[in-house]
């Protein structure tokens, strides 16, 4: 059974990463962090008449629908005041495509989490927490590694080499999206609300959290209740 306990530990450990992450994703779709962004005094302004106030209003519903049961005419009836629609055909289908993504991945990570509590009540009940622990503290630390890459990749195209963050924002994209069906006109309601700045800072922000949550993991005490 030792044997056993060992795989699932380094398991444990692939999964913090993954967990801690998820966590950080999870709290940027919250009014928090619009509410924080878009005042942020370097944040770009929107050269086609978007203020603070028009972001933080039309901004979050786009947030909101990637994690609420709503279909796609919870945006596609949005309508600016002179009845034209707030999002164009390609943007809607666009923000289908990231809803069908965010939400599988929340699916899992909501397995990872539970699965995780569950193993550490069968560590407890099976006296194997010591093993259980050490798969936390690797994962801890594999997740600063982590986070520092990100932080790195984020902050350097923050603070002027944008080509590197913009070939791992475009990479990510790749991934998940066909061609260029993610890609918009600067005049585009989803850039003028999202520009890049706002997604270099999610990344940077995703990064912070996760080390703050893989810190604690790294540091966990070593426990004793063991087979």
């Amino acid at each position: 059974m030792n044997k056993l306990y060992l795989v699932i530990s380094w398991l444990i450990t692939l999964a913090i990463p993954f967990a801690l992450i998820g966590l950080g994703i999870r709290i940027l779709l919250t009014p928090i962090f619009p509410n924080i962004e878009y005042r942020m005094p370097y944040f770009p302004p929107d050269d086609y008449g978007f203020s603070t106030q028009d972001r933080l209003h039309w901004g979050m519903y786009g947030i909101n629908y990637l994690i609420n049961n709503a279909d796609i005419s919870y945006l596609g009836d949005l309508k600016f005041s002179d009845g034209t629609p707030l999002f164009t055909e390609p943007e809607l289908s666009h923000m289908h495509d990231v809803k069908v993504v965010v939400q599988k991945f929340l699916d899992i990570w909501y397995g990872v989490l539970v699965v995780l509590i569950l193993l550490g009540i069968w560590a407890w009940r099976g006296k194997w927490l010591s093993i259980f622990s050490q798969g936390l503290r690797r994962g801890g630390w594999l997740t600063l590694l982590l986070a520092v890459t990100i932080g790195v990749i984020a902050t350097i195209g923050a603070s002027g080499n944008g080509d590197l963050f913009w070939n791992f924002f475009a990479d990510f994209h790749h991934l998940f999206f066909q061609g260029n069906s993610w890609l918009f006109p600067d005049s585009d309601t989803l850039i003028r609300l999202y520009p890049l700045q706002f997604w270099q800072d999610a990344v940077l922000s995703i990064g912070i959290i996760s080390a703050l949550g893989g810190l604690g993991f790294a540091f966990i005490p070593q426990f004793n209740h063991e087979v």
